[in-house]
């Protein structure tokens, strides 16, 4: 970081730039004198202030995302990786184009708040023609790191930043984009160039194995166990023997100038012809090839063939597919959603019934309607009956039926009933728990017998459906307190399920967009970086259905040409519950000290859960014990909150 004389230096140096057209030597470095001089020439003020005129319009940004569409697909891991490093210092992670029009952010939503003031957000061309010196702009124009602290920004208004910038190269040299790192001039750390400069490798790494298919690929290291880190050279030849692509560290290894690949033999710089390397790699695929150079220093090198090469090989089994059914398409990234899935996937095509828990609003009938859609009986019937909104005394013969004639006030011609509608397809029991006892008798007997009689008939009706009951309740503990039949319940309860509640789910970010997705087909919405972290730390006591509810609003208030959930959007009573939940959080009540060892370990629980946000898997790591052992102790702790 600058002193405070520096920064006044800084700006007597600039100050004597606009007097003399030169900068004095040895108060900046050449570096920065030439950016300075390049925003002079482009006739930029150090005090001037620019609008958002330059700023592109949504259908500008969306073709633009697309042009670099790959590029966006294989740093976007990255950046959220890199995020995580600085999170603590109000940071924003930039990717931009490689005309200097930023295209991704990933940040702090404090401090985008303050970038957004200054165009620091995706549309916003940050290249010094139109914001003068600055990281990305000057990293752009160098074709190196860059690194540019406080007053050092050309123009004043960017003085509160300290950003670091390093481009992003082909296997061919040529410029992709810019990967930055911008915080406050405050809060900058002397890591963060070395930082983005390892993601700018990362992301370039990935680029080029991704778009190797066709090459034969070479990873390349001094050390055997180099192999597969960030620091390995990866060296692309073609079938003929031609180096004709390489990131920046094999280069380097390989003494090799960017501009000569694709007109050098491999031969040339490593002492191996192609086809050696390809048939000791045949004979021990696992086996680090011993390489030399031609000075005779040695590398260890791993072989990947090119996939007109790998038909020559003997086949290996191929990976089991990940799965692509209507369970797939509702699964958004969370391990226990998705394991619930992966149980469920293995029965459908058997006899179990299906036995979904949970609170209530967690997506209870959503899960049941796709893994009906995901099994054999897709393409019969689903019938969904909730058992708790069906009044008492109708039940029996919206379920069983009834013969013609059964009851006054009946159809004439009777009626099948909810059960042999069902037949072929999949039966669906919402709050199966709130049945009354006698139907549940009755509800027993048909599924043993697989037979139905309609009210006021003799004759049985077989009946052949899959069974998936939902139940918010604890459909155990109600069978041993004599509230719900315990044979029907061993009956329902094949496969038992519990989908997590909303706070415990680790996918809000892209559940929330699909919501939004299904809410407005056809529209890329998006939530404002702090209504996003406001609404993930939300307890959501109605979980998805009231989640649903309140984005479904929000986006009946957006303007047509508004494409992103602010603050103003929200339900004017779901504003003031979230800031009285986060006055709630700020100022917590005095806790009871634990008065035992079982009020002391669920103490812990608590805090590694409130200081983790409700991540599980983290929260477990914290505490040093394994997720299973976490959530049985939370399950016990809700018994015991149930007596």
């Amino acid at each position: 970081m600058r002193s405070t004389s520096t920064s006044v230096a800084l700006r007597q140096a600039r100050q004597h730039l606009l007097e003399t057209g030169q900068c004095p030597s040895g108060l900046v470095d050449d570096r920065l004198a030439r950016s300075w001089r390049r925003s002079l020439d482009n006739g930029l003020a150090p005090t001037g202030r620019l609008g958002c005129h330059d700023n592109l319009e949504h259908p500008a940004l969306r073709q633009l995302r697309s042009l670099h569409q790959e590029l966006l697909a294989h740093s976007r891991p990255v950046m959220e990786y890199l995020f995580e490093q600085v999170r603590d210092s109000q940071s924003v992670v930039v990717l931009a184009s490689p005309c200097g029009t930023l295209v991704d952010t990933c940040g702090d939503p404090y401090f985008l708040g303050k970038a957004e003031r200054v165009a620091l957000t995706s549309g916003a061309s940050w290249h010094e023609a139109q914001r003068g010196t600055n990281a990305i702009g000057t990293a752009l124009a160098e074709m190196a790191p860059v690194e540019v602290h406080g007053a050092e920004h050309f123009l004043e208004r960017n003085g509160f930043l300290t950003c670091a910038a390093a481009p992003i190269l082909s296997g061919t040299g040529q410029l992709l984009g810019i990967l930055d790192i911008s915080s406050e001039h405050s809060r900058g750390n002397p890591h963060t160039l070395g930082l983005v400069s390892t993601a700018a490798h990362m992301i370039e790494n990935r680029l080029l194995v991704s778009g190797s298919q066709r090459h034969v690929r070479l990873h390349l290291h001094p050390h055997p166990e180099g192999i597969g880190t960030v620091a390995e050279g990866i060296v692309l030849v073609s079938e003929d023997g031609w180096v004709v692509g390489a990131n920046r560290s094999a280069l380097a290894m390989l003494r090799l100038p960017a501009g000569q690949l694709g007109s050098v033999p491999l031969d040339q710089v490593l002492d191996a012809r192609l086809e050696d390397l390809m048939l000791r790699h045949q004979r021990r695929p696992e086996a680090p090839l011993s390489l030399r150079r031609h000075d005779g220093s040695a590398l260890f090198g791993q072989l990947v063939p090119d996939r007109r090469t790998v038909r020559a090989t003997p086949v290996q089994p191929p990976a089991p597919l990940a799965p692509d059914d209507a369970l797939a398409r509702l699964d958004t990234g969370d391990a226990r959603w998705r394991a619930a899935a992966a149980k469920t996937r293995r029965v459908l095509d058997k006899p179990i019934p299906l036995l979904i828990q949970g609170e209530s609003g967690v997506g209870k009938e959503w899960f049941a309607r796709s893994a009906h859609q995901s099994g054999p009986r897709r393409n019969g019937p689903f019938v969904a009956v909730n058992c708790a909104a069906l009044p008492e005394s109708l039940i029996e013969s919206e379920l069983f039926g009834y013969a013609a004639g059964a009851f006054t006030g009946g159809r004439r011609e009777g009626r099948a009933g909810l059960l042999r509608e069902a037949h072929g397809g999949t039966l669906f029991l919402d709050e199966i728990g709130d049945m009354p006892l006698a139907l549940q008798t009755r509800l027993l007997r048909v599924l043993q017998e697989r037979q139905v009689v309609p009210l006021g008939s003799a004759q049985p009706v077989a009946v052949d459906f899959a069974l998936v009951c939902a139940s918010h309740r604890n459909l155990r503990e109600e069978a041993e307190q004599g509230r719900f039949r315990s044979d029907l319940y061993y009956r329902i309860n094949g496969l038992a399920i519990e989908l997590p509640p909303l706070r415990e789910r680790t996918d809000f970010e892209a559940l929330s967009l699909q919501l939004l997705q299904s809410i407005e087909p056809g529209r890329t919405l998006r939530l404002a970086p702090s209504v996003m972290a406001a609404l993930q730390n939300y307890r959501w006591p109605g979980n998805l259905r009231q989640c649903a509810s309140v984005l479904r609003t929000a986006c009946a208030m957006l303007d047509a040409h508004e494409d992103r959930v602010e603050w103003h959007h929200l339900p004017d009573d779901f504003q003031h519950e979230l800031q009285r939940a986060e006055r709630f959080a700020a100022e917590p009540p005095p806790a009871r000290a634990p008065q035992n060892l079982d009020e002391l370990s669920q103490s812990a629980i608590q805090q590694a859960l409130e200081s983790c946000r409700g991540n599980m898997s983290h929260a477990a790591r914290t505490l040093g014990i394994s997720r299973q052992t976490l959530y049985r102790k939370l399950a016990q702790r809700k018994q015991r909150a149930a007596r």
